[in-house]
């Protein structure tokens, strides 16, 4: 699936990715190739993905996840390090 990653000052990240994992408000969640559509609310935290190069990690400090038509977009309030 595909992966964008945003926040309002850049794009932090683009690929496919394998699965990604997510700190809903509700607690954590993970999405995998063809996931139902879903919009969440995220909290601070940890968005871990996976793709070819291996699993990596980005500290959010909030935003909105969408998933629709195997693509995933995060608009992240800010990324942290």
């Amino acid at each position: 699936m595909h992966l964008e990653i945003l926040t309002p000052e850049k794009k932090v990240f683009e690929g496919e990715v394998s699965i990604a994992t997510f700190p809903g408000e509700d607690g954590s969640f993970q999405v995998m190739d063809h996931h139902a559509p879903l919009i969440s609310l995220l909290k601070a935290g940890t968005v871990e993905y996976k793709g070819k190069e291996g699993a990596h990690q980005i500290a959010v400090t909030g935003g909105v996840v969408e998933v629709l038509k195997n693509k995933v977009i995060v608009l992240a309030d800010s990324v942290v390090g």
